[in-house]
């Protein structure tokens, strides 16, 4: 392959990436067939389990089935720390739950898996097979996790977790369009390509101008909550040290609006669902020039688009958007300025704690 193939700044393997999306289609079919089992075998409840990046990346699945979902269904999701001292009053032998590991071996999850199983409860993970996770709770109901936020975005495991998410919905009656949905993202990483390319400058542009402030504000809603709370601590904070205020659009009027100042960065991540409106508000205060602030940025999905895609499916990918232009693009700018190594961490996995 040319370099002049590849995005510079991370020499990202654009082949290597749309051949990825094809074998996902296929690891997205496992994720399918999972939850046909579980349709099939009756459930009372679905749990979404994470701790750190994946409790946040499962916000947007849970957010989806709640949108979709009858009043019949029972969504929660589970933090596995709390969980493992709390446990869930909710939660019985007939009950379901879908979890994450990047590395296959996160304490917290492999203690709540272990239980979980030992009560009888059926446990799905998006996890290393061979991994302590993946032997815990069987080959069989785990496939390989596909997002990686230390080196990409997390759009991949965005796409198995719905996968699994919206089967269930579609065999409850709740989303008829599921196949109309696998068909059009079949070849959607073409189109995240393209949108990274597209941000590309904007990436540096924000980086060169806000990697280095000493207090950045994060705000976003629905669907985007998730990747919001994502890039603001998972990133920022773990991978880059920087200090950040992450805070949902409802929630801003009520506190945190009293910090905007002169100097004070903000990122309005603005999403494609009924929260948008909440986002307009903060917009409108953002712009109106009261605070003297002028270190805002608008960021919005639907500025974005994906051809072929249906309008009513914008809303699921309005997350896999926002992780490319912020967890992956504005993630590896800030890299550059900070010199600071997104792997390098000073406690996390360098020792028992």
């Amino acid at each position: 392959m040319k370099e002049t193939e590849k995005i510079e700044i991370m020499n990202f393997d654009q082949e290597g990436y749309l051949e990825d999306g094809k074998a996902l289609y296929e690891t997205g079919k496992l994720m399918t067939a999972m939850a046909d089992r579980v349709a099939d075998e009756g459930y009372d409840a679905v749990f979404l389990m994470g701790v750190g990046g994946t409790w946040d990346e499962l916000m947007q699945l849970e957010y989806l089935m709640n949108k979709f979902g009858d009043k019949d269904l029972e969504v929660y999701l589970i933090h596995a720390a709390e969980w493992n001292v709390m446990g869930h009053k909710r939660m019985t032998e007939k009950s379901v739950v879908l979890t994450a590991s990047e590395s296959g071996t996160t304490p917290e999850v492999l203690e709540a898996c272990k239980k979980m199983k030992e009560m009888g409860i059926r446990v799905f993970a998006m996890t290393k097979p061979e991994g302590l996770i993946g032997q815990a709770v069987g080959a069989e109901n785990c496939v390989a996790m596909a997002s990686d936020h230390g080196s990409g975005g997390c759009e991949k495991g965005y796409y198995l977790a719905d996968c699994f998410g919206l089967r269930l919905l579609n065999r409850r009656g709740c989303f008829p369009k599921f196949d109309l949905f696998i068909e059009q993202t079949k070849d959607i990483w073409k189109d995240m390509l393209d949108i990274r390319k597209r941000f590309e400058p904007k990436a540096e542009e924000l980086a060169r101008k806000y990697a280095l402030a000493p207090y950045t504000m994060f705000i976003g809603s629905g669907a985007l909550w998730g990747e919001t709370i994502l890039y603001s601590m998972c990133i920022l904070e773990e991978m880059q040290w920087k200090r950040t205020r992450s805070i949902t659009s409802h929630d801003f009027f009520h506190g945190t609006l009293e910090l905007l100042e002169p100097g004070v960065p903000v990122f309005l991540f603005k999403g494609e669902d009924e929260c948008r409106a909440l986002d307009n508000r903060v917009e409108a205060f953002l712009r109106s020039g009261v605070t003297g602030d002028e270190d805002y940025v608008i960021i919005d999905t639907a500025e974005y688009a994906i051809p072929g895609l249906d309008d009513d499916f914008r809303v699921i990918v309005s997350p896999w958007i926002l992780t490319v232009l912020a967890t992956d693009r504005m993630a590896r700018h800030y890299e550059t300025v900070t010199k600071h190594n997104l792997k390098y961490r000073r406690y996390y996995h360098q020792f028992d704690y």
